[in-house]
């Protein structure tokens, strides 16, 4: 099998694919959050059953290149001989580094939102410590996942785009990617993922392994093998969370184990992690209203204009977006973030007799993570974890055709 390490791993959406595709075995993670790192832990001993998971997926901060490589001795991070000793006890090289850093940095939300564009965030410069781990281990390609943003951002004093600093630091650093790299952006809808989500995927090659047929590999992963993966039919919201046990608002919340309880099931749970956030009374009765405008085709409340106006009406606050929005049964959901965690206003249940936000479950089928897939933290930190994921279901067919290209018996020589 083909071995991985997986950088900026969070709770493992990206090493998971890679996993179920079956023709990867992922050598290590490296995640510095607490929560993500967990939960990929148990993840890899309960699901894929391996014993060595705390020493396989390694907290550490990836700017300390050096030490994660050497190993550490930390007051936060505990101790781990590092990096190297992981590959060294695995008796093979590194065939392939996969992950992307966080994306907030070069997201157009998160510039709006910052009152500096986000120009100077120290996130913006993590893919300097990526390239540093790629020339350490000198593999023959790479995966660099982010946000379509990263293709406008301008960092520091604003002059030259990151864009143009991530290419020329790849190819001092002896990779060749596209140069055009608007081709490299996907939409995950086309793959079958029943959510709009758009994201850079770039795929780098090693000069020194693949020579002058970079160019034409390159051409062949995006215009031919990744595309075979397109699917005929887009799968829908009703597709992904349709089955799952209805969670109703009750007259009166109830408080059981320490915990308020705005709806409850009707039938036993049969899955993990579907348990319906506290909404107010408030929150109940507009959810409601907004899904009952969907399904009676009346669809006064559909325009971003009507539902800022209504937002205003109920709350007395002014928002620049609008703050509510109903997922449609039978199209896409709007895109799983990361601050999801903060609020599920714009992530509301299509059925109106369940008047509520998206559980961490459906939030991660939308994500397309498997049901044995268990989330162990706090709800807040579940939503959080899976909206910077990357949808499992699609680093599957990344990880096939990325096989397909570089790792197949066609194409396992060096040119």
């Amino acid at each position: 099998m083909i071995s991985t390490i997986d950088l900026f791993a969070g709770c493992g959406g990206l090493t998971e694919g890679f996993k179920q595709s079956e023709l990867f075995d992922t050598l290590a993670c490296v995640e510095w959050d607490k929560a993500p790192c967990d939960t990929l832990r148990y993840h890899m001993k309960h699901k894929w059953h391996i014993e060595n998971a705390d020493e396989m997926v390694l907290r550490f901060d990836i700017q300390r290149t050096e030490e994660l490589i050497r190993g550490w001795d930390d007051k936060e991070y505990g101790v781990s001989q590092g990096l190297d000793s992981i590959v060294m006890k695995s008796g093979r090289a590194v065939d392939l580094i996969i992950g992307g850093p966080p994306c907030q940095a070069y997201s157009i939300a998160g510039r709006i939102r910052d009152e500096n564009g986000m120009r100077n965030d120290y996130r913006n410069y993590l893919f300097e410590s990526y390239i540093n781990i790629v020339k350490h281990y000198s593999p023959r390609a790479f995966v660099f996942e982010n946000v379509p943003g990263l293709l406008s951002a301008r960092p520091g004093d604003g002059k030259e785009q990151i864009v143009n600093i991530i290419q020329r630091r790849f190819d001092e650093a002896g990779y060749f990617v596209v140069k055009d790299l608007s081709k490299a952006v996907i939409d995950f809808t086309e793959y079958g993922i029943p959510q709009h989500r758009n994201r850079v995927i770039i795929l780098g090659l090693s000069k020194d392994y693949y020579g002058n047929r970079v160019v034409e590999l390159l051409d062949k992963f995006y215009n031919q093998i990744l595309p075979s993966h397109k699917v005929a039919i887009k799968t829908t919201v009703r597709d992904a969370i349709g089955d799952l046990p209805k969670l109703y608002p009750l007259d009166v919340p109830v408080t059981k184990n320490g915990k308020r309880y705005s709806h409850l099931p009707n039938d036993k749970i049969t899955v993990s992690n579907h348990e319906a956030r506290y909404n107010s009374m408030r929150e109940i009765a507009t959810f409601r209203m907004l899904a009952e405008d969907i399904e009676s085709g009346v669809c006064k409340y559909t325009s971003a204009k009507s539902l800022k106006e209504l937002y205003t009406q109920l709350t007395g606050k002014k928002s620049n977006i609008h703050k509510y929005y109903v997922l449609r049964w039978d199209e896409q959901s709007n895109t799983i973030p990361a601050h999801l965690y903060k609020d599920g206003l714009r992530h509301i249940h299509p059925d109106s007799t369940q008047a509520r936000s998206i559980t961490v479950r459906e939030a991660a089928r939308l994500q397309t993570f498997p049901d044995d897939y268990t989330f162990i933290t706090n709800t807040a930190l579940d939503y959080k974890m899976i909206g910077n994921a990357v949808p499992p279901a699609f680093a599957k067919l990344l990880a096939e055709s990325v096989y397909e290209l570089l790792f197949s018996a066609n194409t396992a020589i060096k040119y």
